[in-house]
Formats: structure tokens, sequence, C-alpha cells
């Protein structure tokens, strides 16, 4: 498509000579506004990919596939028997019984916050391996009898509790007595700290033995829920049919994480598919900064252009030695800032230490964020969605000014210099 020559003259209008170094700034800053928008648009593409990957990644590691639940303030009696069937059916991994109760967290110096606990054998707690697998002071090992207790990394900070503290918990929920009704109150000794990675789980979510769980909130041989784990989590909706009849007449009702967390995955890929657009408009911007350069060099080779139809060149010869001169400037920007948009990617969490260290301030709030850490992955799909948005756009810059240059009249072009 490309000849030697249309090469070799592309070449040399590319390298600035005396007198026409102006051009070739602006050739310059197009290239870098280029590599800056596509750099910019697959870091922010790649962490927001990252983000909504790693949430969704780790809710279904926190919580079951699909959730079977009583009504507020309802129970699920003979719920071993239930596990058991719900277990036996095709395409299901586990299914495991919580008892879950909303309570007020005290510590032992004094202040608190609202949490839920969550009553689990050890068995249970064991196999859930976002939170055993994250344990940062105790053991499971000790996870037994009536007054053990695991809490995360979050609410121990801020509590400055350690293996053996003692928490408070205070159930809404009272007992009534002669009295009225008086709140329970329970202290627990902490015997497990883990990390969840999610901030939600580390600051308010603690987990107590089952049987300690069910004579706390005084629901004895029953649990609130139970929580299924599927094969393909892509696939829950084909097994609701198959759970239903196994709760006909019970006051609970199903609910699957898509539908659980289909807001927090819908306001994250509304944002992610606005940030693209509101991003894909620098490379559109650098985009006309092409177009300009590409001008003004047809305007500053009129006479070059003049002369090699003069010499036979035809328009289509100039035509391509345009297209290549804005091409390169296009195919050079984009392949520069993939590869600086992916090095930071790799690097994403150093770097944010790094700025994080010299400015004392905070760049990822996980209380705001949810995720304990910033998403460092590379995202491929969007990678390759701003490589060919960059060549696209670059390239169609280059059509207007390449289609005027090959337009030029060289006896005009002569006679107005």
């Amino acid at each position: 498509m490309f000849g030697p020559f249309e090469r070799a003259v592309a070449g040399r209008y590319l390298r600035a000579r005396k007198g026409e170094r102006f051009v070739s700034i602006i050739a310059i800053f197009s290239l870098v506004g280029i590599a800056l928008g596509v750099a910019t648009l697959i870091v922010v593409a790649s962490v927001m990919s990252g983000f909504q990957t790693e949430l969704v990644s780790r809710l279904l590691g926190l919580n079951g596939h699909i959730t079977i639940e009583a009504y507020a303030g309802g129970r699920i009696d003979d719920y071993q028997g239930l596990t058991q069937r719900v277990g036996g059916i095709p395409g299901i991994i586990s299914a495991t019984p919580v008892l879950d109760g909303q309570v007020l967290l005290t510590g032992p110096q004094g202040g608190g916050r609202g949490g839920l606990v969550r009553g689990m054998t050890v068995e249970d707690l064991r196999a859930l391996h976002a939170v055993s697998d994250h344990i940062l002071g105790g053991s499971l090992a000790d996870f037994r009898g009536d007054d053990a207790i695991a809490v995360g990394v979050g609410l121990a900070n801020s509590f400055r509790l350690r293996v053996g503290g003692l928490v408070t918990l205070v159930s809404p929920q009272g007992v009534a007595t002669a009295f009225g009704t008086v709140p329970r109150v329970r202290a627990y000794r902490v015997v497990a700290i883990y990390d969840a990675g999610m901030s939600s789980y580390n600051d308010g979510v603690v987990f107590l033995p089952l049987p300690a769980a069910q004579v706390f909130f005084q629901k004895p041989n029953a649990v609130t829920g139970i929580e299924i784990r599927v094969v393909d989590p892509e696939q829950v909706q084909a097994l609701l049919p198959e759970l239903r009849p196994l709760f006909a007449g019970r006051e609970v009702y199903l609910r699957d994480w898509q539908h659980a967390n289909d807001q927090i995955i819908g306001v994250l890929q509304v944002q992610k598919d606005t940030m693209f657009i509101v991003l894909g408009l620098i490379i559109l911007v650098a985009a006309f900064n092409v177009i300009s350069s590409l001008i003004m060099l047809v305007k500053d080779k009129r006479r070059d252009i003049a002369v090699l139809r003069t010499l036979g060149a035809s328009s289509g010869a100039i035509l391509r030695i345009f297209l290549m001169c804005g091409a390169f400037v296009g195919v050079a920007g984009t392949l520069i800032g993939t590869a600086i948009g992916v090095v930071f990617c790799r690097n994403i969490v150093a770097i944010q230490h790094w700025i994080e260290d010299i400015t004392g301030g905070r760049v990822f709030d996980s209380s705001v964020f949810m995720l304990t850490t910033l998403p460092d992955k590379v995202d491929w799909t969007d990678v390759s969605r701003v490589v060919v948005l960059g060549l696209a756009l670059s390239l169609l810059a280059t059509l207007y000014p390449s289609w005027r240059a090959a337009r030029t009249d060289p006896v005009e072009a002569l006679r107005s210099e």
C-alpha cells in the first residue's frame, strides 16, 4: 500500500529542518496528548474493571450465591434436614446454616457501633476461606464454647482489641422482666482477628459459634438463614425452581447474589461507561491536534507538493504521504500511551503508597470504597478497546488534511509562491 517513495518522503517531513520546527513541535504535542489520553483511559478503565471484579469476587467469597432468609424476626427450624436436602441437589456445592442478628458492639474502653453477628459452626467458618485464610491473630481452633468471638481487623483497631480481649454485645430484643424490657448484654472473648479484604466486614461483622448465637438470640435449634454455594454462580437462576418446593409453606424468601448486588454492580458499570466516554474525549481533543498539525504541514509543504506533482507523483501518492505522517503520530502516541498505562496499572499500589508517603494523605480510603486495597489488575479487554479507539480517532484525523494535500493544484501552488 505504501511504497518506498511515500515512506521516504513522509519520513523526511517528520524530521524538522531549520525554520520548520514549529510544525514539528505541534506534532510532538499531538503525540504526547494522544499518549496521555490513552494511558489515562487504560488506567481508569482497568481500575474500575478490577474494582468491579474484585468486589463481586469478595462478595461471593463472603456470602452465599443463593441465600434463604427467614422474614424479619423469624426462624428456620429443622435446618439440619433442610441443609442436607439442599446439598443433595446437583450443581450445589454446599449449604451453610447461619444465624444473623443486629447488635450494638462496645469495646472495653467504651464507645460503640452497630454490627452484625453471624452464628456459624467452626467447620463452616473454616470453609469460609475469605475469613479463615486471613486470620491475623489468634486461631479458629479456639472458636468454640459459649464465650468465643471472631472480629474483623477494622473493629479490633477501633476498639484497640487484642486476642483475649472482651467485646460486649447488646441486643435490641430484650428480655421481659417485672421492671420492663431489659436489653440482653453479654461479653465475649476475642479468639481470632481476621481481615476479609472488605471494610464493611472488617468493621462491623463478628462471628459467634452457632450454639452460642442461638443462646444469645434465644433461637434454640434454629437459624435465620441458609447460604448456598453453587458450581456456576452465573447459573443460579436455573437452581431456584428446584429449591422453592423444599421451602414451601415456610416464611422465607430466596435471593440470589445477582439480585442482592444488582444496584452496586449497575452503578459501577454506569460509572465505568461514563468515565470511558468522558476520558475518550481527551483522545478526541488530541486527534484534533493531529488535524491542525497536518493542516499546517500541508500548508508549509505546498511548494513541495506542487514539485512532486510536476515530477509525476499522483494525487494518491500525495494522499498516502500525509496519511503516513498523521498515522505515525497517532500510532506512536497510542502505543506509547498503552505502554505507560499498563506499567502504571501494574505498579499502581506501589505508586499509591509512594504518593501517600509524600503527601501524608490517603489516596484510597477503604471505608469509602469498600475494598481495603486498590485493584491492580490489567483488563486486557478494556486495553484493546482503548487501543482501537486511539488508533481509529487518530487515523480518521489524518483523512481530511491528506485529502486537501492530494487536491492541491500544482500550478496554483507554484504561482502563489
